[in-house]
């Protein structure tokens, strides 16, 4: 709030530094806060990562929202949200990952999905070895990132349900991997699905045209299709897209899931007028889903600045 953005005629701020992430705090906390823009004159502040409410019990200002350029933009109100999250570059991809499915499949014939994040390497991480601190329950935040495969936690799916409502409906589990590179990361997708009678068969063919199809009705390139086999270093600095689908990897497998409808009724089997079958057997297919994005410049960055031009474009006007 020290920064006098009113005096030089700033009225949209980009908070990058990673610093001030809740928009619960008041402007006037001794750390600092996101807030703090606005009292030195901002109108709007974009912050470059998700979210972190730290005060548990406090609900998300009306003033804040979560936003994926393309996905949920069409949600922000010009008048009520000034303080804008950018969510996260894993989120981003992810979302961009997950809506093809959602719009062809819907959520109620995706039963459950996971992923899997080989993340690249952050400013958060340490270089070499550190002695963790008193209490520490992370031991592996001390480790250093240069040398090592690294164990960590993602927020994406709690974001995600901020960015896609409809994920709610789905069972849904992240997991995060560091690895000692500087840039390139992978999503790695696994979708499980009902198989419906009289539905086209869920195939590796089918999964790939949902993505050739959701490549060709983008009208912005937020999301791209490919049959290369690319590398961590290949999509470093391909400029444009959220996610790099890799339909070459792309790979399902169908199975019969059997369930036992006596554990399902609790009614007397003889009460019923019909006789119902003990168990029945439902098809499902597991998907699996590889999506590349440059987590630097080229996905993120570029997405962070689709989103900081929309909000500036009703501020500048």
């Amino acid at each position: 709030r020290d920064v006098s953005w009113k005096d030089h005629g700033v009225k949209v701020v980009v908070e990058a530094t990673g610093k001030f992430k809740d928009p619960a705090a008041l402007p006037d906390s001794k750390s600092g806060s996101v807030r703090g823009h606005i009292e030195a004159g901002a109108e709007k502040v974009i912050v470059s990562a998700p979210f972190k409410i730290k005060e548990k019990g406090l609900p998300m200002p009306e003033d804040a929202t979560t936003i994926v350029i393309g996905i949920n933009d069409d949600i922000y109100s010009h008048t009520k949200h000034h303080i804008i999250s950018a969510a996260s570059c894993t989120t981003t991809c992810l979302a961009y990952m997950i809506k093809p499915l959602l719009d062809y499949f819907g959520p109620k014939k995706i039963l459950s999905a996971s992923m899997s994040t080989v993340h690249a390497a952050t400013g958060t991480q340490e270089v070499l070895d550190r002695l963790p601190t008193s209490g520490a329950t992370d031991l592996r935040k001390n480790r250093s990132i240069m040398n090592n495969i690294i164990l960590t936690t993602t927020g994406a799916a709690k974001t995600l349900l901020l960015v896609i409502p409809e994920m709610t409906q789905i069972g849904f589990i992240a997991e995060s991997v560091r690895i000692p590179t500087t840039a390139g990361s992978l999503i790695i997708l696994v979708v499980a699905l009902y198989e419906e009678t009289g539905s086209p068969s869920i195939n590796r063919k089918l999964i790939n045209d949902i993505y050739r199809d959701a490549e060709k009705k983008g009208k912005k390139g937020y999301i791209k299709y490919t049959d290369e086999q690319n590398v961590s270093s290949d999509i470093i600095g391909f400029f444009g897209p959220a996610t790099i689908i890799e339909g070459h990897e792309t790979h399902t497998r169908t199975a019969n899931m059997t369930l036992d409808l006596r554990k399902f009724f609790k009614i007397p089997a003889e009460s019923f007028t019909v006789k119902i079958p003990n168990s029945i057997e439902i098809p499902v297919t597991q998907a699996v889903i590889y999506g590349w994005y440059d987590n630097e410049l080229g996905s993120y960055t570029n997405m962070l600045g689709d989103l900081t031009v929309k909000v500036a474009s009703m501020v500048y006007q």
